[in-house]
């Protein structure tokens, strides 16, 4: 992916330095190409690689679409125009879409779903978030803050559906949030499942997987891989151990062999990509992350279309049990969302009446 990505950068560059030396203003091949080197180094710093690339990339995509469009234009009028067009026209649905896609992914809204279960559990407000990767678009303070909001719509239970932190997360943010977590007034504490990025895939950042397990059970934040827990004898919580991370995790059958299925279950499972033998199991709600909602248009669909996920976001059942996929408070790395936004999730359950 990377090198892919790679690869259209630098054929986006070439492509729009020829496009952009068409400017009168500019007239100069060597000057757009160095006007473009510099954007691109610029984002690099102030950005980091992947969303310099991802800017190249998707500018590149406007200049095409409209290079060729100015082509159709051009071959139908009969005319050249004086004003370079397609260059201006590319450069405003850049700044428009990528600018777009910036505040999608660094704000962050409440999403609720309301459900209910002939199950008699009374009324219980769950508050979920997923995919924060600390370090992405907010800090452990920044993270402290969106916690502050979600702790204002009194949930009686939070649920931290998969990676929490990432390899460019810092210690210093990971004690801040979890130690602003260990103090939210919550009737049933906070409960965390493991997703792919939480322990890391290199190893260069200053805190290891150990590190992170210790922080979380020390501020009371419990932990939940293959496990599971009845509480208040209302409802099962279980924790799936990461798809992605652990091959050989226990079945959702043998997860839940053991438990009172006139009781409420509910699964934190980061990844949405066992929805058949969950659908068939006697879970009642499974909570999901990972997708972040699909990231960007035109990808939005791939996890589905390729076989990789079972739902890119938002409410489904199959047969008894509800599914949700969030997409997630913040990103991975990517500091951009299209066709989608950041988000946390409150899940309203009460018994039928």
């Amino acid at each position: 992916m990377f090198v892919g990505a790679a690869l259209a950068s630098v054929f986006g560059i070439i492509y729009m330095t020829n496009s952009i030396a068409k400017f009168k203003v500019i007239k100069n091949r060597l000057v757009a190409f160095l006007i473009i080197v510099a954007l691109f180094v610029i984002f690099i710093f102030t950005l980091e690689w992947i969303n310099a690339l991802t800017i190249t990339i998707y500018t590149t995509a406007f200049f095409l679409i409209f290079g060729l469009l100015g082509r159709i234009v051009n071959h139908f009028s009969k005319r050249e125009f004086k004003i370079h067009w397609q260059g201006l026209l590319a450069i405003l649905s850049s700044v428009i879409f990528l600018g777009s896609g910036y505040y999608l992914c660094a704000s962050v809204v409440e999403k609720d779903y309301d459900l209910t279960t002939v199950k008699e559990i009374g009324d219980l407000k769950i508050a979920m978030l997923s995919d924060s990767h600390i370090g992405t678009t907010f800090d452990g303070k920044g993270f402290a803050k969106h916690l502050e909001t979600i702790e204002a719509q009194s949930p009686d239970i939070l649920l931290i559906v998969g990676d929490f932190v990432d390899d460019s997360s810092k210690k210093a943010d990971l004690e801040i949030a979890c130690k602003t977590i260990g103090e939210m007034d919550l009737k049933y504490g906070a409960w965390y499942a493991y997703g792919n990025h939480d322990r890391g895939y290199f190893d260069h950042r200053d805190f290891t997987a150990e590190d992170l397990e210790n922080t979380l059970l020390k501020n009371g934040i419990n932990i939940l891989e293959d496990e599971s827990v009845l509480i208040d004898d209302r409802f099962y919580l279980v924790g799936r151990a990461d798809k992605g991370y652990n091959h050989n995790r226990m079945t959702i059958d043998e997860l839940l062999q053991d438990m009172d299925t006139s009781k409420y279950i509910i699964v934190m499972d980061h990844e949405p990509a066992d929805y058949d033998a969950e659908a068939q199991s006697a879970a009642d709600l499974v909570l999901c992350g990972h997708t972040h909602g699909g990231q960007m248009i035109p990808i939005t669909k791939f996890g589905v279309w390729s076989g990789i996920d079972d739902s890119t976001y938002g409410l489904e059942k199959h047969n008894n049990t509800n599914f949700i996929v969030s997409s997630g408070i913040s990103d991975w790395a990517i500091k951009f969302k299209t066709g989608t936004r950041s988000e946390y999730v409150v899940v309203n359950l009460s018994s039928e009446k």
